[in-house]
């Protein structure tokens, strides 16, 4: 294990927030068993996340922030601590993401990260197994927050009906998945539109494709393949992405009909199920 005392703090955010974790632990003159205590966890947890060794949960953060009367440090830390769990090359766009006024997304094959229920995160993050698998849900969840903040960036989704008809982690899953596009269909600031299969041939084959919009600075389309994603500023690549989307929306089903016809795939093809316990992240 490593030395606790040798933990660089500048070498990463979770470097950073297990020595301060340990710094203010001692501070309040507890051990790592006096305050496992007080979060209902164990000392081992404690020591792990010490020493970098866990990355820490916004749950553990709160709570962390209550018995040490730390003001919200280690709320404020661990969102910076789980964005940087992030796929290195996706964590540019995951900042400029939640800088958005506005963003404009088709997605041809799955839920858009952002409208994703922690279960069927779960089960696409989980396609390719791995023991981080926690810490990735987690950070993908993290990014959700940029809609409940007080100025929420205004959202337009279309997807195509493939995505409502590929079976993701079950088909509980998949129910509650679709129950919460609903639900955010209720927000003013989320709309959803659904390309029907009866579209044909359409402006989104060649794969789906994100356009972020800003008050200040220059707007941005993304895209991703198989190895990593690619973001750009480049006018030609924003009118392309542009002209794309429009056209999409052209062709989708209006925000009425798309909510219908999610609710009619959630009752005919997923039934009635009880949604899934969630699991704890570490």
């Amino acid at each position: 294990m490593v030395n606790v005392r040798d933990l660089d703090p500048s070498a990463s955010p979770l470097d950073y927030y297990g020595s301060e974790l340990r710094r203010l632990r001692e501070d309040a003159r507890l051990n790592q068993a006096q305050l496992g205590t007080s979060l209902f966890c164990t000392a081992s947890l404690i020591g792990q996340i010490e020493t970098a060794k866990k990355v820490p949960t916004r749950d553990f953060s709160n709570r962390v922030d209550a018995a040490l009367g730390t003001d919200g440090v280690f709320a404020r830390l661990v969102g910076l601590v789980l964005r940087s769990q992030l796929p290195s090359w996706f964590q540019a766009y995951a900042e400029m993401e939640a800088r958005a006024e506005y963003i404009s997304s088709y997605q041809a094959q799955l839920v858009y990260g952002l409208l994703q229920t922690e279960e069927y995160a779960r089960a696409v993050l989980g396609v390719w197994k791995g023991d981080d698998l926690d810490v990735k849900v987690a950070a993908r969840m993290e990014r959700q927050r940029i809609l409940v903040r007080e100025n929420p960036p205004l959202m337009w989704v279309v997807m195509s009906e493939a995505v409502l008809h590929q079976e993701v982690g079950g088909r509980g899953v998949m129910r509650n998945q679709l129950a919460r596009l609903l639900d955010l269909q209720r927000q003013q600031w989320v709309q959803v539109q659904i390309l029907p299969f009866e579209a044909g041939a359409h402006a989104g084959q060649l794969g789906s494709f994100t356009l972020l919009r800003f008050d200040d600075d220059p707007d941005l389309v993304y895209t991703e393949d198989f190895v990593q994603g690619h973001m750009t500023a480049n006018p030609q690549a924003l009118r392309e992405g542009s002209l794309r989307y429009d056209h999409l929306q052209a062709a989708a089903l209006s925000v009425e009909k798309s909510a219908a016809l999610i609710a009619r795939v959630m009752e005919e093809r997923y039934g009635h199920h009880p949604g899934p316990v969630g699991r704890a992240v570490a």
